[in-house]
């Protein structure tokens, strides 16, 4: 037996169920949230002309918004961390051989020696 999926877009707005090619998905985002909303051509339209004063004012940002090409901080490395791991083993410790060591174990370790 086959089966047919039908994809439907209702505008979020006023409910018109959208034939092909008459409405689509728009993606927004403001304030650090993302939108998506499901309009007809119209309402598109509107929503772009609503906010192009904005548009033209406003610059472009990263989708991070993190400054493109800056330096990528790395985590401190514990010297002690290959001694960390072998003690933890030797008081029968599950501690993985990578990674970040969990901190309850640091301070196990550090109250021992």
């Amino acid at each position: 037996m086959a089966r047919r999926i039908v994809h439907q877009l209702v505008d979020d707005i006023d409910g018109t169920l959208l034939e092909v090619g008459e409405g689509e998905t728009v993606h927004f985002s403001l304030n650090g949230v993302a939108y998506e909303i499901d309009l007809t051509n119209s309402h598109a339209a509107e929503l772009r002309d609503a906010l192009a004063p904005y548009i033209d004012a406003g610059r472009r940002a990263t989708a991070s918004g993190a400054r493109a090409g800056a330096p990528r901080r790395r985590a401190a490395r514990n010297s002690e961390t290959g001694a960390i791991r072998a003690w933890a083993k030797e008081q029968g410790l599950k501690v993985s051989e990578r990674g970040r060591i969990p901190a309850d174990i640091v301070d196990a370790y550090n109250a021992a020696n």
